[in-house]
């Protein structure tokens, strides 16, 4: 195959050498991304980040050697990936890598015929490799992220309808502001306080199912003809044949002079601190909870300010349910959608009833 011919032997149309030049952009963007977050990383994470950006100069190659000389100047790749390359540059979050783990899911490549199969399988593997590294970093961020998504969302959707259920009962301008105020702070304070209590208390309750260290110093004085160490392994979950197997391969470490291991505890990190869940669930909780209070706060009334602080709302909705998406790996707009379906049921369902409740009291 020469230079400029197609796997098939055939000189490429226009057409053809365009989607190849395309391609190799997208490969120099990707290349870029795994090695600018590569630069904001340590130890293991960096040197599976540079191994993807060698993998992806492969593929880089592979379009220069079709292309050869009509590959012209080095171009841009699309818009997703450049912008992924720009976040990858200045921040290196697991908001990036979530992103890279949806962009190499995307990959052209099992339908094109101008790729080989080993590039194909090497996308798909790419998607897997940095999901690990992306549930690495989610695993590092659960407790607060989900207070915060928590807070942020109970926030919005609990202010706007408070708001909403008074202004439909026929409450003048100025209670209206004084009860989203009021329902700002209760609700953050709430929130802190009930996450702080709530993760602390899964903090003890993970700490008095977490193994003793005093089971692994008691191996080596184990009866081995009688010994409790499968029992222990049993009461684990495991069954009674993997359990015998289990403590005789401790036992055979003991004869060793190795260190006998008995199972390493539960992870609390992915839990987080109460303080740090508090912090995120006041924080997000009152950020959210000021967004339908804004329009009174400006000096607006009667319909505008409720259709304002609607609007409002359903953008922050939207928002908090793209990057929840994004986060989790999943389409960000269905999540918006859905976060935006809920928060607006809720607040409706409340106005109704206001208006309900104060056509009754009137």
């Amino acid at each position: 195959m020469t230079k400029q011919e197609t796997p098939s032997g055939a000189v490429p149309s226009a057409r053809v050498a365009r989607r190849w030049r395309r391609h190799l952009a997208d490969e120099r963007e990707e290349a870029a991304v795994y090695r600018n977050l590569a630069s904001r990383r340590t130890g293991e994470e960096q040197e599976i980040l540079l191994g993807l950006a060698v993998a992806e100069e492969r593929h880089i190659a592979h379009w220069e050697r079709l292309l050869g000389d009509r590959a012209g100047k080095a171009r841009r790749g699309d818009v997703r990936t450049r912008l992924l390359a720009w976040a990858a540059r200045r921040f290196g979050s697991v908001f990036v890598l979530a992103l890279a783990q949806r962009a190499e899911g995307r990959s052209p490549y099992d339908k094109d015929s101008d790729a080989t199969a080993a590039m194909a399988a090497d996308e798909r593997i790419h998607a897997e490799v940095v999901r690990g590294l992306a549930a690495r970093g989610r695993a590092r961020m659960s407790g607060s992220f989900r207070a915060a998504v928590f807070g942020a969302n109970d926030g919005l959707v609990s202010n706007l309808a408070l708001v909403l259920g008074v202004s439909g009962g026929g409450a003048a301008p100025d209670t209206v502001l004084l009860t989203g105020l009021a329902g700002l702070l209760a609700g953050a304070l709430s929130m802190g306080a009930g996450e702080y209590v709530s993760v602390r208390s899964q903090r003890e309750l993970l700490a008095a199912s977490s193994p003793s260290d005093s089971a692994s110093t008691a191996v080596p004085h184990l009866d081995v003809d009688a010994n409790e160490l499968a029992l222990l392994y049993r009461a684990r979950g495991l069954s009674a044949d993997q359990a015998g197997e289990r403590a005789d391969a401790s036992l055979r470490q003991r004869d060793l002079e190795q260190p006998p291991a008995v199972d390493a505890g539960a992870d609390h990190d992915v839990v987080g601190t109460g303080l740090g869940a508090a912090v995120s669930s006041f924080a997000f909780f009152a950020s959210g909870a000021a967004v339908p209070v804004l329009p009174f706060v400006l000096g607006l009334d009667g319909i505008t300010a409720l259709l304002t602080a609607m609007v409002l709302v359903s953008l922050a909705l939207l928002l908090t349910g793209a990057v929840v998406g994004i986060l989790s790996g999943g389409p960000p707009l269905r999540r918006a959608l859905r976060q935006l379906a809920i928060g607006m049921g809720a607040a409706v369902t409340t106005y109704l009833l206001g208006m309900a409740f104060g056509s009754t009291v009137g």
